[in-house]
């Protein structure tokens, strides 16, 4: 006999026990996504920079709420941003987002892979994300793709605007990632 494990329901995804950490749906299977201090640390910083520019225009996140992608699976990156125009889209009803918000901004761990950050990448895009940021503590830089194979780099002493979703947003890219 052959037993088959039905799909995860937005109920059973609720009930994940939240004292272990962020929660992500992959392929099927609740995935833990704990994070180091400097991780969570320097997501504070760029939310800091983000929210006075980024709520007049739409609605932002921290890493807690999940987003259902085309492929199904349910990711939560560490910051979001959803323009006023497509809230019907991305949160048609209460609970999950039904689409990728505009803005993904994932902090880049030490522990993810090439194949990690690349499907993460694919599925945003193809969810409805117009960009993604890849933020990496380690060597201090900023990755932004306005497309799967499209992307400017940024280095610490780079002057990073948010154009064209948040032109207002400016910052010298070394100082998000200050913790000492």
């Amino acid at each position: 006999m052959t037993l088959t494990q039905r799909p995860l329901t937005d109920d059973d995804i609720q009930r994940l026990p939240r004292e272990l950490g962020k929660w992500e749906v992959i392929n099927g299977k609740p995935t833990l996504m704990p994070t180091f201090f400097e991780h969570d640390f320097i997501s504070s910083l760029l939310l800091a920079r983000l929210l006075p520019i980024a709520l007049p225009l739409g609605f932002v996140t921290n890493g807690q709420a999940g987003f259902r992608m085309q492929n199904r699976n349910l990711r939560a990156p560490d910051i979001t941003f959803t323009t006023r125009a497509r809230r019907g889209t991305v949160f048609p009803k209460p609970g999950f987002g039904q689409a990728a918000p505009d803005l993904c901004i994932e902090i880049i761990s030490p522990s993810e892979t090439k194949t990690d950050m690349d499907d993460r990448l694919a599925e945003y895009f193809a969810s409805g994300a117009q960009q993604v940021w890849h933020v990496f503590p380690e060597t201090e830089r900023i990755l932004v793709y306005t497309s799967v194979s499209t992307s400017t780099a940024y280095e610490t002493a780079d002057e990073f605007s948010g154009v064209p979703l948040l032109p207002s947003l400016k910052f010298r890219v070394g100082e998000i990632f200050e913790t000492d």
